[in-house]
């Protein structure tokens, strides 16, 4: 009996016919991120022609004087269109950290009115690591309300570039704040 049901379910499945090829291929690659958004803004090539210049006009771009408005179009052209920016919160208690995520237009929606009462922000350290078409950049930078301010804040970016073959993209930056609980190590200061 046992033999009987084996060779039936042996008949039946090789009489099963085959499953069309393009029913398994038939779903589409997906898009990526760039291809999918062919109005996103151009980004002008001295600005992500290699990375030292996508990092200059990131902290450029952001920074201004109070009353000046930021060109959010050259902002957005720095990025993939699907890119992150992650600000790191601590908790007040000090028990832990969180983070929100935005995307770029996100971003300037919640920064713009701040940014634009004066905010100046550069890099004073990169540390940057790369493999093929990844970038990796701890960026450290200190932020002011006026170009030769004091800093009121300091911190670290991480900063994740593509490169294209044409250009670099910045597709996420997660960044945290430096504090008295958490001060830039030697390493990643200039």
């Amino acid at each position: 009996m046992l033999k009987a049901s084996i060779l039936l379910v042996t008949v039946f499945c090789i009489s099963l016919p085959a499953l069309p090829q393009e029913s398994q291929s038939a779903k589409a690659a997906p898009v990526g991120s760039i291809a999918a958004h062919p109005d996103w803004p151009k980004a002008n090539p001295a600005d992500v022609s290699s990375v030292e210049a996508i990092l200059a006009s990131l902290y450029d771009v952001i920074s201004g004087p109070a009353g000046q408005p930021r060109d959010w179009n050259r902002f957005r052209s720095l990025f993939v269109p699907d890119a992150r920016l992650i600000p790191v919160r601590h908790s007040k208690e000090g028990t832990g950290a969180d983070i929100a995520i935005y995307t770029p237009e996100q971003y300037q929606e919640r920064a713009a009115t701040a940014l634009e009462k004066g905010f100046f922000e550069r890099g004073i350290h990169n540390t940057t690591e790369s493999f093929g078409d990844i970038v990796q950049v701890f960026s450290t930078y200190e932020s002011r309300h006026a170009k030769d301010g004091q800093p009121f804040q300091r911190g670290i970016n991480s900063i994740q570039l593509l490169k294209d073959g044409k250009r670099y993209w910045v597709v996420t930056i997660l960044w945290d704040g430096e504090s008295s609980e958490n001060p830039i190590p030697a390493k990643y200061l200039p």
